[in-house]
């Protein structure tokens, strides 16, 4: 049997890293500074599956700060996490006023794109039906890419 526990991602700012996980509605579950090894690690979950994350009985994402490092090239990331939202509008509108490009925006009322600090791709499905597809999203171009 297999359980999935987490994905790890690696970031440069934690302080950036998790403003930007709460917009999203991410909260901090656990940390650990590891001073021989010069990293910390800081495990987040979603607001739904936080107290069930607590006992670690619910994924989480795990950000590895390498106190060293400073930056990271794409190919040290990988493709992208996928959050379930129950507004995606409402979360992309939430990202902009943050000064947060919608790479991808929610034409289609169901997906939509976004990067953290760190270019690791997030992609937001709304959770159940799409929303009704409508302006400014639908008109919207891509930014970049995702």
């Amino acid at each position: 049997m297999s359980k999935f526990l987490h994905t790890m991602v690696r970031i440069s700012s934690i302080d950036e890293t998790l403003r930007f996980f709460s917009l999203l509605g991410f909260k901090e579950v656990s940390r650990y500074d590891n001073e021989q090894g010069r990293f910390t690690l800081v495990f987040i979950a979603s607001e739904k599956d936080y107290s069930q994350a607590l006992a670690s009985k619910a994924p989480m994402i795990e950000l590895t700060h390498n106190w060293d490092e400073v930056e990271y090239d794409s190919g040290r990331n990988f493709g992208h996490i996928a959050i379930a939202v129950d507004d995606i509008y409402a979360v992309c509108k939430t990202l902009m006023d943050n000064n947060i490009n919608i790479n991808r925006p929610p034409r289609d009322g169901r997906m939509a794109f976004v990067k953290t600090p760190d270019n690791i791709s997030i992609e937001l499905l709304q959770s159940g039906n799409p929303k009704e597809i409508m302006d400014p999203w639908a008109s919207m171009p891509n930014i970049g890419t995702w």
